[in-house]
């Protein structure tokens, strides 16, 4: 079970990540989750979605490998999540991410309308911290995510600029 959402972090962002974007954000994320990790972090939770979060986890993950400090916890909208999902290698990284995470949630069973929106709140009720990647447009689920986590008080971190190059 989760040490407490005073040691829990959780991940939101985009989907679809610019071209070249990857080793710089995989940098910049190995750099926050170090020094998150200083800070007392343990618990980083992130949303199974294909894009940011699957990077995320990835990054968790391994460095749980070398800090058992570190527990990657799942907060997943449904148990048919990949479904639709056309990748089969984005199917076989979920499948592996889920065996190594301590801890998997499922918000429902079966998808439907509001399942993930339900999970974007349930990652930032259990947290006291967000990590973003997000550009700033005004919808979707990311800016919706961001936006919660706000009005929770978390503070939110953004790695968007800082991956993009942008002052």
């Amino acid at each position: 079970m989760s040490s407490g959402r005073a040691k829990t972090c959780f991940f939101t962002g985009h989907r679809s990540l610019p071209r070249g974007a990857d080793g710089a954000l995989v940098a910049e994320l190995d750099v926050t989750l170090r020094r998150l990790r200083f800070d007392g972090y343990t618990d980083f939770v992130c949303g199974g979605a294909v894009g940011f979060d699957t990077v995320a986890a990835c990054r968790v993950a391994a460095a749980a490998k070398r800090d058992p400090g570190f527990r990657l916890i799942l907060v997943l909208p449904c148990r048919d999540q990949t479904a639709l999902w056309k990748k089969t290698e984005d199917v076989a990284l979920y499948q592996k991410l889920k065996g190594l995470a301590a801890e998997v949630v499922y918000v429902r069973d079966f998808f439907d309308d509001g399942v993930m929106l339900e999970r974007d709140r349930m990652m930032a009720d259990m947290s006291s911290l967000c990590v973003a990647y997000y550009d700033g447009r005004k919808g979707g689920g990311t800016a919706y995510t961001v936006r919660y986590a706000e009005k929770l008080g978390l503070p939110v971190v953004n790695l968007y600029d800082k991956v993009n190059n942008i002052s």
